[in-house]
Order: C-alpha cells, then structure tokens, then sequence
C-alpha cells in the first residue's frame, strides 16, 4: 500500500487522529528515558533528594524509611519519604504518605504541591486540581504550580485554559525549557504542528533543555513527515537502534489506512 502523507489528511480527521496518535508515538519515543524522568530534581524538593541518582535510591529509601517509622507526624520525614517513592514510581504509597501529611500541615503548601502533583500523575485529576489550586498563592504564584495546572488541563482536554497557565509560568521562567516544551506539546493535541514546532525549537534551544524535549521536538518533525531531520536529532538522543526503529513505527503509522482506522476507533 502506499505512504499517504501526512498532510493529505482532511484537517479535522487530522487533528483527530493526531490527538489519538501522539499518546502512542511519545510513549515510544520517550521509553528510552524513563529513567530520567525518575532521576528528575523537583524544585521544591530538598537538595539530598533532588540530587539523587537512581543508583541512591534504594539508600534513600531506606534511611526515610526508618525516620519515617520512626516518627510519622514530622513533616520533613514524610516529605522527604513520600518523595522518595515518588522517585520509585511507587504512587499508591506516596499518596498515602502524602494525604496523611497535608491532615496534619494542611497550610503547608509545599506538601500541598506534592500532594496534588503524586494524584495528577495518578490519573485523579479533579483532586489534582482542587489540591494544587489550593497550593497555589495568587499573589506570588509559583511557576512550577502553574505548570502543573496546565498539565492536567492539558490532559482533560482544556487546551486553551492549559496554554494560557503555561504562558503566565513562562513570564515567570522563561528559561525553564519544560515550560516551553509542554506547552509545544499542547499544540500538538490539536494537531497545531507548526506552532508545536516554534515552541519545541526554542525549548530546545534552552541550556536547561534535555533529552525528553529534543525528543518531543524530533516527534512533532516526524508527525510533519519530515522523517530525515526527526532521525537526525533521535540520534543524538537514542542508540541508532532506538533512533531507527522509532522512525520506523512513526513511518508506518503514518502511512497506513488502517492504522489510522484503528487509531480513530481507539
């Protein structure tokens, strides 16, 4: 059968399907660094942690562990803990350190933050939402808050709202390479490819840029079918392996009838 570009997809079936693909393609993209999104530092997390590496963990784990065990109601135990496990991927259990800690600081919004951004990448995000805005101080308002609204609006479908809490935590940080990249990624939720472009290149031009957004910029390449320059930066960030077989499956997934049926049906 042959390649269909693309662009010769009616623009509404286009957005569509690209709403439907994107998931399904970053994941693919992206497998190669799930390790670093776990090593990734949170601002509001304390240096020991920030700064550990996924080798450190199991250590980390086990001394807050012990402090935790030891004595629950500190704050600074279960923050430290819950972030730990966090780290670990292990949500449920964060969650409940977490939920028990906002109980007994519930002014303080730094377990408030954490709390409402461990039930977002839980899928919850209602609650995420009511605990982040409840986090958030409207008078000095923090960007990394702002980014994690616009996530989940992002993830509920409320594109423009998302984009607009993306562009106030910009003004805040323009040199948060994450804050740009995501809100690349916002557009391409719409199908919006040029715009996703503009964005992801200048994330992608920050020093605080990492591998994660040259990826996202090489799939909003390779969703233009502009496969060759996608390749060129998947590369720099992949084993050629990874890098090849990547650029395969965009390929053929954007050149076959029936995987964008079974994309539209999905």
């Amino acid at each position: 059968m042959p390649a269909i570009a693309p662009t010769s997809i009616r623009p509404g079936r286009r957005a569509r399907s690209l709403r439907l693909a994107v998931p399904v393609l970053a994941a693919l993209l992206l497998a190669s660094c799930a390790s670093m999104r776990a090593d990734e530092p949170d601002p509001m997390v304390t240096n020991a942690i920030a700064g550990a590496t996924a080798a450190d963990l199991p250590a980390a784990e086990s001394y807050w562990q012990g402090r935790y065990a030891a004595d629950p109601g500190n704050r600074d135990n279960a923050y430290n803990y819950a972030e730990v496990l966090l780290r670990l991927e292990r949500l449920t259990q964060a969650i409940a350190v977490l939920q028990r800690a906002t109980l007994a600081f519930p002014e303080d919004r730094q377990i408030m933050a954490a709390y409402g951004k461990a039930l977002a990448r839980n899928g919850d995000f209602a609650e995420a939402l009511t605990i982040i805005r409840r986090a958030q101080d409207p008078t000095l308002p923090d960007w990394t808050l702002l980014a994690a609204e616009a996530a989940i609006l992002d993830q509920t479908g409320q594109q423009a709202q998302a984009r607009v809490l993306y562009q106030q935590a910009i003004a805040i940080a323009p040199g948060q390479a994450s804050l740009w990249s995501n809100l690349g990624m916002s557009y391409v939720l719409t199908g919006q490819l040029e715009l996703a472009e503009q964005n992801l290149r200048r994330a992608a031009a920050l020093p605080t840029a990492d591998s994660r957004v040259r990826q996202n910029l090489a799939l909003v390449l390779g969703l233009q079918g502009r496969f060759d320059e996608a390749e060129a930066i998947a590369r720099q960030e992949l084993s050629p392996e990874q890098a090849e077989a990547n650029m395969a499956y965009l390929r053929a997934m954007l050149g076959s009838n029936d995987a964008w049926t079974r994309l539209q049906q999905g």
